[in-house]
């Protein structure tokens, strides 16, 4: 017959009690002080704050590029002015009458 000292039996009684403390005490520590707990909950707050400005100046310039996009459509008609003001742009000409003052 063999006998069980005391404290392995009182290490057997609580091992699963201490299991799921130590499970409790992880899951807790995260949900506080964790990057997704309730102390960041702050910084989540402002980062979503500056991503919405971002997106919103992102937004009004793909509108800006729409619009371009628009009137350089060939199917309606593209703006004239804007086509000159592209040509001269990117090909670096200029009309007869115009002065051109190079700038350092």
């Amino acid at each position: 017959m063999s006998r069980r000292s005391p404290l392995q039996s009182i290490l057997r009684r609580a091992g699963l009690p201490a299991a799921a403390l130590i499970a409790m005490a992880f899951f807790g520590y995260y949900a506080v002080l964790g990057p997704n707990g309730a102390l960041a909950h702050h910084e989540v707050q402002e980062e979503l704050a500056e991503r919405t400005e971002q997106y919103q100046a992102l937004d009004k310039q793909r509108a800006q590029l729409r619009n371009r996009v628009e009137l350089l459509d060939s199917e309606r008609g593209a703006d004239p002015d804007l086509v000159e003001e592209l040509a001269r742009k990117q090909l670096n000409v200029a009309r007869p009458d115009e002065i051109i003052i190079p700038l350092d």
